[in-house]
């Protein structure tokens, strides 16, 4: 089966994503901001979160509500993003970085709300 673009492409960074939770859930533990309590069982939660969603994204009959789904989770992911900037050194590097990544969350949601459309 041939997914179309935008869904393989979230299948697989959403999939890949949640894996990564699973398998290194210490390399998220910190962008889990400390007012939500147990970064583990968030990291693991949002993981699994994550495989479900690309689950959705690559079976035909549920890929429009995995576009809906990718788009609410990316939607989420954004205070996690947004602390960064509480926790990472103010070297340029790090700065660099999550400064490019936050914007990277628009292209996102966008190809999300455009699989949840069904263009």
């Amino acid at each position: 089966m041939k997914l179309p673009g935008k869904a393989s492409m979230l299948a697989a960074l959403l999939g890949g994503g949640g894996v990564l939770h699973m398998v290194r859930p210490k390399m998220y533990d910190w962008l889990v901001p400390p007012e939500l309590g147990n970064p583990r069982r968030w990291v693991l939660a949002s993981g699994v979160v994550e495989i479900g969603t690309a689950a959705l994204l690559v079976a035909p009959a549920t890929r429009r509500l995995g576009g809906w789904s990718a788009a609410g989770l990316l939607l989420a992911f954004v205070p996690a993003h947004l602390h960064t900037f509480r926790v990472i050194p103010r070297k340029p590097l790090p700065m660099a970085v999550a400064i490019g990544r936050l914007p990277l969350q628009i292209p996102m949601v966008t190809a999300a709300l455009d699989v949840a459309r069904g263009r």
